[in-house]
């Protein structure tokens, strides 16, 4: 047997929720897109190594120090640039999950649906 509900009832609620699901969206939406064009400057290796990432994973900028360019060492420098730029990498995931995440507990109603 079905129960019945009363005319209108649930309709407002679910209404409401579709609403702040777009809404969330929305947010989300415009918070991403100025994350990609938002640029992150990391250094690594004690200052010698210094890449610029924008939050789209775009390297815009290297910068050596001298000191880390050794003719005679060049897996040194190899790592130092590979270490930097998995920092860079690292600092862009860690910032757009932050901010995805703040936006998503603004919606407590939606957690977990989207």
């Amino acid at each position: 047997m079905k129960a019945r509900l009363p005319d209108g009832y649930g309709k407002q609620n679910m209404n409401k929720l579709m609403q702040q699901a777009q809404e969330m969206q929305d947010q989300m939406a415009a918070k991403q897109a100025e994350l990609e064009e938002t640029e992150y400057t990391v250094k690594s290796a004690g200052g010698m190594v210094e890449i610029v990432i924008r939050g789209d994973y775009q390297i815009t900028a290297v910068k050596l120090e001298k000191d880390a360019v050794d003719p005679e060492d060049v897996e040194m420098l190899e790592d130092l640039v590979a270490a930097a730029f998995n920092d860079a990498v690292r600092t862009v995931k860690e910032t757009a999950e932050k901010e995805m995440g703040a936006i998503s507990e603004a919606f407590p109603g939606l957690n977990g649906l989207m």
